[in-house]
């Protein structure tokens, strides 16, 4: 004799309430704002020096709950854009620089900078140069640099400074 087992509707309803309680904590993670957010400002390109090469320097901002990596970039003024890290004193080239959740990535003269190689020609002060960035996880961004003074060096407060003055 077969008897209907009374606990399997009980099962059912733990086993919906269950999912439900799944699916619904899944959605709230999901649904909030983790994606990087980024944004670009004070970026300069110094006057060349040399024909041949020069720095990149500007802050990435990332005002978004996950992490990011800036992974390659690319100019109008050379098909040649490394990304390098300055530490100890060392510079070298490397194949990505973080940038951190809630944070920034500073490229700066004496630190981590761009480095434009090759020139396909030497820009002037006062001239405007194309850098277009590309990240880990974000969309790329295109940054239009304005090229300053050899010696500029920007002030805390994002206003332009020349040394000597």
């Amino acid at each position: 004799m077969n008897r209907p087992n009374r606990r399997r509707p009980a099962r059912r309803a733990l086993g919906f309430a269950l999912a439900a309680a799944l699916l619904t904590t899944g959605t709230a993670a999901c649904g909030a704002s983790g994606d990087p957010e980024l944004t670009v400002e004070g970026a300069y390109v110094p006057e060349p020096v040399t024909a041949d090469m020069a720095g990149g320097f500007m802050v990435v901002h990332n005002d978004g709950a996950t992490a990011d990596r800036l992974v390659s970039a690319t100019s109008d003024i050379s098909d040649d854009v490394q990304i390098h890290e300055a530490t100890g004193g060392r510079m070298r080239r490397v194949d990505s620089l973080d940038v951190p959740a809630d944070g920034t990535l500073e490229l700066s003269r004496g630190g981590n900078h761009l480095m434009f190689m090759d020139l396909e020609r030497k820009p002037a002060e006062g001239e405007k140069v194309s850098v277009e960035l590309r990240f880990e996880k974000s969309d790329p961004i295109t940054v239009t640099v304005p090229v300053e003074a050899v010696n500029h060096v920007p002030d805390v407060s994002g206003h332009a400074e020349h040394s000597g003055q």
